[in-house]
């Protein structure tokens, strides 16, 4: 008996692959780049099944999908909810700490030759984050794990929402406020939503 076919966007790290070819005959996308839209319309007519990763135009939620049109005819359309939720908010406090401290401006400082005294107190300082105050806008699955490690750093957290987040206000002491008051408390304002 033969596997059913899928069409895989893009080389997976070969665990994932390793699952897929299991139960698949799998066809994948060799380049690093994104396929085109066309290829995948153009595949997908093809297969049983299409694995996307979130940079491609049907992405992780269904907003690129007509979930209707899809249910009648008969096509399974899922999502992978919170798959990314700690890698985007580990990738939101990489870029909150390479801003606060002028990460990428030293680089830049240093490969241009520009370098010349070892320290100077106004040179590159950047700013603390340690005891600052972090607001979120949008505190859903992202922005609370952005606030839980906010906690390391002694922050006060301020959080923008449509309902209120109990868990982040006893755990964490978080404050819901609204928008305005955020963008005007905030030291690093991090913004989660659609």
């Amino acid at each position: 008996m033969s596997k059913p076919k899928v069409y895989v966007t893009r080389e997976l790290p070969e665990s994932g692959l390793r699952i897929i070819k299991e139960h698949f005959d799998a066809e994948i996308w060799p380049e690093y780049a994104p396929p085109p839209k066309e290829v995948i319309v153009e595949k997908v007519g093809r297969v049983d099944a299409l694995a996307s990763l979130l940079s491609d135009e049907i992405a992780v939620g269904f907003d690129n999908i007509d979930v209707k049109e899809a249910t009648r005819r008969g096509i399974y359309v899922t999502n992978t909810p919170g798959v990314l939720t700690e890698t985007t908010a580990d990738f939101a406090w990489a870029l909150l700490m390479a801003v606060a401290r002028r990460v990428v401006e030293a680089d830049r400082y240093v490969r241009t030759g520009k370098w010349k005294v070892a320290w100077h107190p106004g040179m590159l300082s950047g700013r603390d984050v340690y005891g600052a105050t972090l607001g979120i806008v949008g505190a859903g699955r992202v922005g609370s794990a952005v606030a839980r490690r906010a906690k390391g750093f002694n922050m006060k957290i301020l959080y923008q929402s449509l309902s209120p987040k109990p868990r982040l206000e006893n755990e964490l002491n978080a404050k819901r406020v609204d928008l305005n008051m955020l963008l005007k408390r905030s030291d690093f304002v991090s913004v989660h939503v659609p």
